[in-house]
């Protein structure tokens, strides 16, 4: 039987909820004091802010090199979630219910990347690509990031797929339509909740991936952490801070729409 808190003592109660909030607030005070700085009227990071000014952000938006970095990140990211979902959702199909032999070791080999150290992907694909001559292109970039985020995909889907049932797909059969319209008008909007999560993780992934991103830069083409990464070098300035503020912020964005995608997703089915 499982413990809810009703039936737990006060002083059980009280414990967990104080370790519950000192959790979360070990978590999340360093994102707001990010956030607080970007704000800061101080030239450096300093906490507490001597006063509150915008003009870090004035400084961030009409700056054609951060601009130009934040457009490629969302660039990169956006393809490399299409990208990831073309390709973890006929991988998934082919893992669940393919009965060819070595399905386990498929499914080893395309979740390899979330074990491997990124350090030692990032140098593969960097020297892969530099002898492709494709370094610093918008190619090299969605490739590596899909590398890191197909496994997240895969995952996703096949979680999905291994709880839909089958039979209600064989009975669309049955009444007449193919396999083809079977599983796009039957099985695709059951699991599209996985395929949710499946394009969040990936989008998230390419969002803030810095070490593939620094191997794959050029003086031309760099995304916003690799911005960040070498202006932390020159310069530790609070428009530092809004960069970090603005990629905290469309990530809790993108969740927000998912989540809400997804519970109109039963609604709408």
């Amino acid at each position: 039987m499982l413990l809810s808190p009703n039936a737990m003592g006060l002083r059980l109660r009280i414990g967990l909820y104080l370790t519950t909030g000192a959790i979360a607030a070990f978590l999340l005070l360093p994102i707001l004091f990010i956030v607080l700085l970007s704000f800061g009227s101080s030239q450096w990071l300093v906490f507490p802010p001597p006063g509150w000014t915008l003009k870090w952000y004035e400084q961030f938006f009409s700056n054609a090199e951060w601009m130009d970095s934040a457009l490629a990140s969302l660039k990169v990211a956006l393809l490399t979630t299409v990208c990831a979902v073309a390709l973890g959702l006929p991988t998934a199909f082919a893992l669940v219910r393919g009965k060819f032999p070595g399905r386990e070791f498929l499914y080893a080999l395309f979740t390899l990347p979330m074990i491997v150290p990124l350090v030692i992907i990032a140098v593969a694909v960097y020297a892969l690509f530099l002898k492709l001559g494709y370094t610093g292109t918008l190619f090299s970039f969605v490739v590596s990031h899909v590398i890191v985020a197909l496994p997240f995909t895969i995952i996703s889907i096949i979680n999905s797929l291994k709880l839909f049932d089958q039979s209600i797909e064989d009975a669309a059969v049955i009444c007449g339509a193919s396999r083809l319209q079977a599983v796009y008008r039957v099985t695709f909007p059951a699991i599209r909740p996985g395929m949710m999560a499946g394009a969040l993780f990936a989008f998230l992934v390419s969002w803030d991936e810095v070490v593939l991103s620094v191997m794959m830069a050029s003086p031309t083409l760099q995304t916003l952490p690799v911005k960040m990464w070498t202006t932390l070098r020159q310069d530790l300035t609070p428009v530092i801070a809004v960069a970090s503020t603005l990629l905290i912020g469309l990530s809790l964005l993108v969740m927000v729409i998912a989540a809400v995608l997804r519970r109109r997703t039963p609604a709408s089915a």
